[in-house]
């Protein structure tokens, strides 16, 4: 079953007092390539989150997102009344030396001194962090979601292309007896420009004819380019993340087609050729973005 690299995934869960988000996209990339953006109160548990979606996308370009919203007016920061207390008595003392008495005034120049609020670190707690697995489980699914109905597309337009490559491959046959029949022509005509037709070994030259449309001969890479696409359909069809092993078979397919190209010696042949070259590349392109 294909797989698509490009996916988004999202998940929310509300507690009493704020909501965890948990935002994935994915592009296609060779390996896994994670990026995350963490809130502060996340950052001790940020190589457990990556290995779980590590584990659950297995490759891909990821940018992970995963941040709480307060939905309460929570005050976690209080005022240090001890320092505040000893800042204003010091003040004091100093206002009182000059001959100052204006209380509201010292306490103003008091509280934007250090350490006056105090400010509360949120804990991660286990039942929040058991929330928060569960929550990015969630968001990794929907990105597979995702995948799986861009992996049908994919699937859809791979075929296409592979589909056409054989059927320029079932019309080769119907142009194979004209091209010999071109190259026996060319190489009488040659022969009897150079030595004239009486002097022509017939025999001998049903020998070299043989031994030059052998070399020629391109059964071996029909065949081998058939077997090629029926091993892509399987892979296709059976394999769950077949994107690196698709691409190892185009590049195979490539190498059957290349040698057709460089035997063909015939004009029809030759605009096959390029028509499936023209279907491999895109073929090639595609399976970039395959799980």
């Amino acid at each position: 079953m294909i797989l698509s690299m490009t996916g988004f995934g999202k998940s929310v869960y509300e507690l009493p007092n704020k909501k965890i988000v948990v935002e994935l996209k994915s592009l296609n990339s060779k390996q896994m390539d994670l990026s995350t953006r963490v809130s502060n109160i996340y950052r001790e548990r940020d190589l457990d989150m990556r290995t779980i979606i590590t584990n659950k996308l297995i490759r891909g370009k990821v940018d992970a997102s995963i941040y709480v919203e307060v939905t309460s007016d929570e005050r976690t920061a209080q005022i240090n009344r001890p320092v505040v207390e000893s800042y204003f008595n010091q003040l004091l003392e100093i206002a009182n030396g000059l001959g100052v008495d204006d209380k509201a005034m010292i306490l103003r120049l008091a509280m934007p001194l250090p350490d006056t609020i105090k400010t509360e670190t949120p804990v991660l707690t286990e039942d929040e962090w058991n929330i928060l697995q569960n929550v990015l489980n969630a968001a990794c699914d929907a990105l597979i979601d995702f995948r799986k109905r861009e992996g049908e597309s994919l699937h859809k337009d791979l075929e296409s292309h592979v589909a056409k490559i054989e059927q320029y491959l079932g019309e080769v046959p119907q142009y194979e007896q004209a091209r010999i029949t071109k190259v026996r022509q060319r190489i009488e005509s040659s022969l009897n420009e150079i030595v004239g037709s009486a002097n022509i070994d017939t025999n001998r030259l049903e020998q070299e004819m043989i031994f030059y449309i052998e070399k020629l001969d391109i059964n071996e890479e029909k065949v081998r380019l058939a077997q090629h696409i029926k091993y892509f359909r399987e892979t296709m069809a059976n394999e769950p993340e077949p994107g690196k092993k698709l691409g190892f078979i185009a590049q195979e397919m490539g190498r059957e087609i290349n040698t057709l190209g460089s035997k063909a010696n015939e004009a029809n042949l030759q605009r096959l050729v390029i028509q499936m070259k023209d279907e491999l590349e895109k073929i090639k392109e595609q399976v970039l973005n395959v799980l």
